[in-house]
């Protein structure tokens, strides 16, 4: 009786360390997501329009500056995760957009989030565009490398393996869809040893807004927009 329930406690010790190991970091809300959030829902409907949709390197896009002939909507947040993004997909998707480009995750990646999580959430996000607005085309914009020589003291634990990871699996995923089209960013953004370019980042995370330019040119080239 004794070795039983010393063999259930030690049981449910296991569990606790499990559900410990597993734990992540999925708060999305702070003031400046549902601020911008509330601002996004005040604005009309674009009824076929291509959404850029993410965290801050989304947001500092001027991307109907630079494309204007294209409808084009800034759905990104600052700080944003990939959390945030499955909350905010009703408001997206009420456009019923013509394109998405999404590039999400390395704010999850920031918080110590696993890549399994991450990748899960893009699983769901890709489900529900395709439920709630079955005629959009989907863009899985692979993350950025940093620079590691002008990375930011915030943001020092991110990895360029850790990023390449997170977009080889998106690569494999978007085959696996209908619709879905993985686009590979480091051609035009990325140097030669796989760094983002020095002259394209002020702090070895973010873009120039002069980065954006190359940056739509490309996709223009791609046949994307």
């Amino acid at each position: 009786m004794k070795l039983k329930l010393f063999g259930l406690l030690m049981m449910g010790f296991c569990m606790q360390e499990l559900k410990a190991q597993v734990a992540v970091d999925s708060n999305y809300v702070f003031s400046g997501y549902t601020d911008r959030l509330n601002f996004f829902q005040k604005m009309p409907v674009k009824k076929g329009a291509t959404i850029f949709l993410g965290d801050s390197l989304t947001e500092a896009g001027r991307w109907e500056d630079i494309a204007p002939d294209l409808t084009i909507l800034n759905r990104g947040i600052s700080g944003d995760i990939s959390f945030g993004v499955i909350a905010r997909l009703d408001e997206v998707l009420r456009h019923q957009p013509k394109k998405i480009f999404l590039m999400i995750g390395v704010n999850d990646l920031k918080r110590n989030v696993p890549a399994s999580f991450i990748l899960e959430n893009y699983k769901r996000i890709i489900t529900k565009i395709q439920k709630d607005s079955p005629k959009t085309k989907i863009y899985l914009s692979s993350l950025l490398p940093i620079n590691e020589s002008k990375l930011i003291e915030a943001f020092k634990q991110l990895k360029n393996a850790d990023l390449q990871h997170i977009n080889s699996e998106l690569r494999k995923l978007s085959q696996s869809y209908k619709q879905v089209t993985f686009v590979d960013l480091h051609p035009v953004l990325a140097d030669d040893n796989g760094q983002l370019k020095a002259d394209l980042t002020p702090d070895g995370i973010h873009l120039e807004v002069a980065a954006y330019v190359p940056y739509i040119q490309y996709l223009r080239s791609k046949k994307y927009l």
